[in-house]
Order: structure tokens, then C-alpha cells, then sequence
């Protein structure tokens, strides 16, 4: 019965948790270490690059959805990108229909409907959870969207591997006047603590000034 319901993922365990999600939110924290980070002045969002074979060029781990918009993501790349492919039509969606640039909450509430429609019906939910940064009338914005559905609002997030422990040093050292300079100091820091020294981790930024989404130079793994 326990193995049948791990099969279904609009079924409830007895224990009233949805089976698939869970493994979902497991395949998350199997990902490159990825964190986000917010001022009132910008939002920060770095990824780990994973190491890959030779020969072979790494993945994409940070996106341009739209001029103000940007995100990063953890779990499966083949999951995390068809996320955000839909975040990128959905923008663009939105500049077709009504001429203007789609706010921040919509385009959260957008993805967290479409994920949590795939625990719904008889198919996988996303072994992915993406966090996503901008700059709308309402100032800059960070939100995480996890395998569930459930958006979250707030000044730091990490997902992947080590999250907790990166999360950690991101709190400790968060402060609401971070420069851009120590923000990316401390994104760089959490994610080469967890994984053993210089990394190469790729950064993006959405800035109140220009509110534009723009990838900052990666940090090379020596």
C-alpha cells in the first residue's frame, strides 16, 4: 500500500504528506548550492557551477526572463529549465497582452500554479524549486517557488546541497546596507565554505537604479 501511494502523487501518505513532493524537495537538495540575497537597493542571486566532464561546457545556472527579471535554480537541469522556459512565456505573455512589463507577485503566483497542478494529476512533480529576482513598483523583489507550489517572500533564501548551512551564513552575515561589493562577498563565501574552496559560481543582479536584470562575471575556481 505504502508503495503504491509513492507511485501516486495526488495521493496522501498516512502520515497526511504528499509522497512525490517529498522526493521532489530531495532531488532540490541534490543541486548546486544556490542562494538569493535582497537590499531595498538590489537582489543578488548566485549558483554553483558543478564541476562537468571534459571537454563538455557547464550548464546555465542564472537566466534573463525578461529586462527586470532574472532567476536561478536547483534539482534536475532538465526540470529547472523547462521552469523556466514557462517563466520566460509567461513574461512575455504579459508584454503582449497588456504593454507592460509583468510585476514580480504575478509571475510567482503564475509558477507556483503551475507546479502545483502537477501534484494534482496522475504525472511528476518537478524535482526543481527556482528563485527568482526584480524590480516592479513595488521595489526589488526575491521570491523561492519550491517543487510544491509554495512561494515564499523574503530577504535571503538558499536551496541545493548544504541550503541549511548556507542559509545559516547568509544570516549571520546579512545586513539591510550590503553593498552589491559585500553581498557578492558573502553569497561567494557561503557557497565555496560548503564545497571544499574556490568554486565557479555564476551571479546575476536586479538593481533599483536601472531596474535591469544583468549577470555579473563569474568567480573562477582556481
Amino acid at each position: 500500500m505504502a508503495a503504491e501511494m509513492g507511485r501516486m502523487p495526488f495521493f496522501y501518505s498516512p502520515e497526511g504528506r504528499l509522497v512525490q513532493v517529498d522526493y521532489a524537495l530531495q532531488a532540490v537538495s541534490r543541486g548546486s548550492t544556490t542562494v538569493g540575497l535582497k537590499t531595498k537597493d538590489f537582489a543578488l542571486l548566485s549558483s554553483q557551477v558543478k564541476p562537468t566532464r571534459p571537454l563538455l561546457e557547464p550548464a546555465e545556472k542564472v537566466y534573463v526572463l525578461d529586462d527586470h527579471v532574472g532567476a536561478t535554480g536547483s534539482g534536475y537541469i532538465g526540470d529547472v529549465t523547462t521552469l523556466i522556459d514557462e517563466l520566460r512565456v509567461e513574461a512575455q505573455k504579459h508584454r503582449l497582452v497588456y504593454d507592460t512589463p509583468i510585476d514580480v507577485g504575478t509571475l510567482s503566483r503564475h509558477l507556483s500554479e503551475y507546479l502545483h497542478q502537477l501534484t494534482m494529476y496522475a504525472v511528476r512533480p518537478l524535482g526543481a524549486s527556482i528563485i527568482f529576482a526584480g524590480a516592479d513598483e513595488l521595489g526589488i523583489q526575491l521570491v523561492q517557488v519550491d517543487p510544491s507550489g509554495t512561494a515564499f517572500r523574503g530577504s535571503g533564501f538558499a536551496i541545493g546541497q548544504g541550503a541549511d548551512e548556507a542559509l545559516e551564513a547568509i544570516h549571520k552575515g546579512y545586513r539591510p546596507d550590503l553593498s552589491l561589493e559585500e553581498a557578492l562577498s558573502l553569497t561567494t563565501k557561503s557557497i565555496e565554505d560548503l564545497n571544499g574552496g574556490k568554486s565557479v559560481i555564476e551571479h546575476g543582479v536586479v538593481q533599483a537604479g536601472t531596474r535591469r536584470f544583468e549577470h555579473l562575471p563569474s568567480a573562477k575556481a582556481e
